[in-house]
This record gives structure tokens, C-alpha cells and sequence, in this order.
């Protein structure tokens, strides 16, 4: 699929619009460490918000979706469906935590909340865990849905689509820090929206597909169209359903989804203005990134289904892709083909906006954790501020280029989202309980998080792990999550615990819910109503859920259930909102 001048011309544009934001910023940015990690605490809630949907709307999101709906059908997207549970916790119990504590990242929570020098060591070799090996796990998957999107649409080559995106991408996070990041967020989400949707639209009005009602009825969807999985069949129900709603939302650390909030939405909410913008920031991504978003993928990933049914016919389609990336989630920008001129422009231009919105994300975050977590923590802590700012540009570039090495090896997104699940199997309840259970060391965290690491390796290295010659994904994760978790209740059991005027000081410092707290430091009054907090966690989701399956009986044609799932997001908003005030705020 070639590009005429009216597409260049779109896609020019954009980039010139994201470029002009970023020199916009560059002087703010660069006046301190605050501003270009932090945009001084004073970014607005909607913005922030809007910002973690964009960072979400990857270029391998949809690929993603697509692998998973062409795989198994719509129902397997409660592997990530079910990660709304974990966002809506976050929400209503530690988004004001994290802007309470006034931490510069997440990482630096760690000697908050420990004692020691093995509180200092988690800090430092976390930061380059996670801001290194795991950041550029993720930027290398987003990478390599650049590299088939670009393969498909451009005709170029995946060295050359490194190249050319990651070099436009670090220039410009470089420049601008996260007030550049967020405010060109806005852009990039809402260009992403419109590309998703003259996707599907586009996708649905193929004559082989036959509209929305010619989709919906079509025999090569058979099976394919339902939101829950067949639960007469196990093998099926607990990979896609039982397991991720019982097990991986608590337990699981997964980028933009970790139990507690981490990582770039840790940072967002750190940006917040205040704790009500920091609740506020987390439950519009949740709603956006649940409820908004999901559907205009899957239709084109159903409609993929119909126009090339194998991978036989995406190759054949695409004879000069190379061979190594044909896989089910290349279908999505192999349906992008059928967009006319001017629009094409456009969708591409979305999707060069949803890979710089994610990566620019990642270089910022990852760079924040190896400035102040490490080289200034341990290296250099003599340097002014302009000085850290240098150092936070030159790892932008360090893990820009560590990213599209990994891309190179990489096959397909669904490959890239089982690595990182079972990387992050079990510690995911640590990050959930270290607030409200002073018991929990930083013993407990490095266990977890050496262990954890090790038991994916051998479950991706052994041929026959445990002796089975094949061992599903899931059973490898509950494996994981099983392991991990004695062994860091253990360790935790078997370690000294925090010393009690650092516990104190965090205590009084974020003011969590006093359960937990009372055998160890004085507590006061409990800030907020823990049962508020509960019914509005559970609301807040079931809002969000029936939203989205309310969106989906509608485009199925079912309007009397679509009609009850919108009824129950009104009457779940109203109970929601009257509650909120009672969970507690400053």
C-alpha cells in the first residue's frame, strides 16, 4: 500500500504538531528534575488521565487484541479486561497514598517505607530492573508493532523502522519532558480515536464482510462473537476468565496495570496538583482505557477474520513481509489497507501518534528511575539540577536504542504480553499489602522479585518444564504466583522487619487505613471509610463493565441487553458518586 502526497501531507502535519509541542516545553523542561519528570506537581487531573489512556493506546495494542480475538475470539480479551479490577483498586485506595507520600517516583518509595541499607539496594537495582530490562521489554514490543504496521502499510524494513522511529521518538522526549509528553498526549489520543474508528468503519464496509449485520451473522465468526467464555469447558474458562479475575489482577505486576498503581501511572499520579486530582487521573483512565477504547479493535479484528481467514492470507496478501513477523497480530494493519487516501494519512499518523505517545512515556519514566533512583542516589549527588536533566536526556537514548535491538528478536505481541505476565507472576499482592501491613519488608520484595524473574526464565528456557511436555501459559502463571508467594511469606516471616521509628514516619506520613498498623507504631484516626472504599471499588468497576458490554450488545443487535447494561452503569454511577465523598480525601 503506497502513500500519495495527501497522505504525506496528513502525516507531515502531525508531526510537525508534536514536534512544535515539545520545543514549546524544552525551556520548562529543562529547568529542573521536577519539571521534566514531574511537570512541577502541577499537571490537571484530566490531563493526566488522558495521558495514561494514550500511554495505553500502543501501536501494539491492537495487534494485540487482534492476536487474541483471531485466536480464541472476543471472550480472550479478559486477559486484559481483567485488569480493571486492579486499576479501580488502585483508584479508590492508593492513588491518594502515592500523592501523599511525595515520592519522586515510584521507586523511591522503597526507602520510605524500609529500613537500611537492603532498603537502599532494593531501590537502586529495582530502578534498573524495572527502568531498564523491563521498560525496554515494553518499548521493544511496542516496537515491533511499528515494525509490521510500517512492514504492511510503507513497504519499509524493520531495521529502517527502528531506526526512523526511535530517532524521531528520543528527540523529541528528550526535549520536552512529561509537561511536552502529556500535553501532546491529548493530541495523540485524540488522533488515535479517530483512527481506530475509520479502522473499524473501513473494515466493516468490505463487501466480503458485509456490514455490521453481515459481520455479526457471518459463519467464519462462529464461535468467535461472545464476551465470557464457554464455562462447560475449563481448558477454555480458566486461561481466558477463572484464572486472570481469581488470580492475575492481584498478582501480577504488569505495566499501566500494577496491583497498588506503579510505574507511569505512579508517576502520573505523583504530577497530580492533589489528592482528588491524583483519584480523579486514575478513574478516567479507567473508564477510557475499559470502556472507551476496546471495541473499534475488535470489530476489525473480527472483520480480519472474514477478509484473511489463515496466515496463509496475510502472506499471500503481503508477499514481501518478512516471514519471521507473520503472525495473527500483523491482521490488524494488513485490514488498514482498505482506508482511502487522505485517511490513510490520517490512521497512519494515529498510529505513528499512539508509538510516540507509549515510548516517549517509557523513555521519561525509565530515565526518571535511573536519574534519581540510581546515578544520583548512588553515583553522583553533587550535580545541579540542569546537570541531572543532561544525564536524564542521554538515557532516553541509551534505552531508545536498547529497545529496538530487543524488537529485533521479538515475533508477535501476544509472545511480548506472556513474557512480561510471568516476569511479574506474584509479586503483585506485595504491592497491594505493603501499605496496610507493616510486616511486609524489603526482604519480602527482593525475594519476590529475584524469584519471580528465575521461575520465568526456566519456564521460557525448559523445553519440558516439570516434565510436561507442554505447559499451558496459564498454568505457568498460577505456577509462578504459587512459588513466588511462599517463598517471599516465608522470607518475610524468617527476616527482621522494618525498624519502628522509619514505620512511624511512614505511618504518619500517609495515614493508611490503621488495620494492619496497630502492632507495630501509634496510630491516629482513620482518615476515610475503608467500606466506602470497598463498595466504591466495586461500583466504580461494575460501571466500567457494563459500559463495555453494553457497547458490545448494541453492535451485536441485542438492544433489550444492551438496554440493562446501560441501565445498571446509571444506577452503579449514581451509588458511586454519593460514595465517593466518604472514602477520604484532604
Amino acid at each position: 500500500m503506497q502513500l500519495v502526497s495527501l497522505d504525506w501531507f496528513v502525516v507531515f502535519l502531525y508531526g510537525l504538531s508534536a514536534l512544535l509541542v515539545g520545543l514549546v516545553f524544552a525551556r520548562r523542561a529543562g529547568k529542573g528534575t521536577q519539571e521534566f519528570f514531574l511537570s512541577g506537581r502541577k499537571a490537571p487531573w484530566w490531563l493526566l488521565g488522558t495521558s495514561m489512556v494514550a500511554t495505553t493506546f500502543s501501536t501494539d495494542t491492537p495487534n494485540l487484541v487482534t492476536d487474541l480475538v483471531r485466536s480464541g475470539g472476543v471472550s480472550q480479551n479478559w486477559m486484559w479486561w481483567a485488569f480493571l479490577i486492579t486499576g479501580m483498586c488502585t483508584v479508590f485506595f492508593y492513588a491518594k497514598l502515592w500523592r501523599r507520600s511525595g515520592a519522586f517516583t515510584d521507586i523511591g518509595f522503597y526507602e520510605l517505607r524500609y529500613s537500611g541499607g537492603i532498603a537502599a539496594f532494593l531501590r537502586g537495582f529495582r530502578a534498573l530492573y524495572l527502568g531498564v530490562f523491563f521498560n525496554v521489554m515494553i518499548m521493544a514490543s511496542v516496537t515491533l508493532a511499528a515494525i509490521k504496521i510500517a512492514g504492511v502499510l510503507l513497504g519499509i524494513g524493520k531495521y529502517e523502522t527502528v531506526l526512523i522511529a526511535g530517532t524521531v521518538t528520543v528527540i523529541y522526549s528528550a526535549t520536552s519532558g512529561l509537561w511536552g509528553v502529556v500535553v501532546t498526549d491529548l493530541l495523540l489520543f485524540t488522533i488515535a480515536m479517530i483512527g481506530s474508528i475509520a479502522a473499524a468503519y473501513y473494515s466493516l464496509a468490505q463487501p466480503d464482510v458485509g456490514g455490521l449485520a453481515g459481520l455479526i451473522s457471518h459463519p467464519a465468526l462462529s464461535g468467535k462473537l461472545s464476551l465470557l467464555p464457554d464455562f462447560t469447558d475449563w481448558r477454555v474458562a480458566l486461561p481466558i476468565f477463572i484464572i486472570p479475575v481469581a488470580v492475575q489482577w492481584w498478582s501480577v505486576w504488569y505495566p499501566g496495570a500494577e496491583p497498588g498503581g506503579g510505574g507511569y501511572v505512579a508517576q502520573r499520579m505523583l504530577a497530580a496538583r492533589n489528592e482528588k486530582d491524583s483519584m480523579r487521573a486514575t478513574l478516567w483512565f479507567n473508564v477510557a482505557h475499559y470502556a472507551l477504547r476496546p471495541w473499534p479493535w475488535i470489530i476489525v479484528a473480527l472483520a480480519s477474520l472474514i477478509v484473511y481467514p489463515n496466515l496463509e492470507a496475510i502472506t499471500a496478501r503481503f508477499p514481501g513481509i518478512d516471514p519471521s513477523i507473520v503472525r495473527h497480530d500483523l491482521a490488524y494493519p494488513a485490514m488498514l489497507v482498505f482506508l482511502p487516501h487522505g485517511l490513510l494519512g490520517l490512521v497512519v499518523a494515529s498510529l505513528a501518534a499512539a508509538y510516540m505517545s507509549t515510548i516517549s512515556t517509557h523513555l521519561n519514566w525509565g530515565a526518571s528511575y535511573i536519574v534519581d533512583d540510581f546515578y544520583r542516589r548512588f553515583l553522583y549527588s553533587q550535580g545541579d539540577e540542569h546537570h541531572y536533566v543532561r544525564v536524564g536526556r542521554i538515557s532516553t537514548v541509551i534505552l531508545i536504542v536498547l529497545a529496538g535491538i530487543v524488537s529485533l528478536w521479538l515475533e508477535n505481541a501476544l509472545q511480548a504480553f506472556q513474557i512480561l505476565l510471568q516476569i511479574g507472576a506474584g509479586t503483585g499482592l506485595i504491592f497491594l499489602l505493603r501499605w496496610f501491613w507493616w510486616r511486609v519488608n524489603a526482604w519480602s520484595e527482593l525475594s519476590a522479585m529475584i524469584i519471580s524473574f528465575l521461575v520465568a526464565v526456566y519456564f521460557t528456557l525448559v523445553r519440558e518444564p516439570l516434565g510436561f511436555p507442554t505447559l499451558h501459559p496459564s498454568l505457568k502463571l498460577v505456577l509462578g504466583v504459587a512459588i513466588t508467594t511462599v517463598v517471599w511469606l516465608t522470607v518475610t516471616l524468617l527476616t527482621p522487619p522494618t525498624d519502628k521509628a522509619t514505620l512511624q514516619a511512614f505511618y504518619d506520613r500517609i495515614r493508611p487505613f490503621n488495620r494492619g498498623w496497630r502492632r507495630a507504631v501509634q496510630t491516629g484516626p482513620t482518615e476515610g471509610s475503608l467500606t466506602a472504599a470497598l463498595v466504591c471499588w466495586f461500583l466504580g468497576s461494575l460501571v466500567v463493565y457494563a459500559a463495555l458490554f453494553g457497547t458490545g450488545f448494541l453492535l451485536y443487535g441485542r438492544a433489550s441487553l444492551a438496554a440493562a447494561c446501560f441501565v445498571v452503569v446509571v444506577l452503579a454511577g449514581a451509588g458511586l458518586f454519593r460514595k465517593l465523598p466518604l472514602v477520604g480525601f484532604e
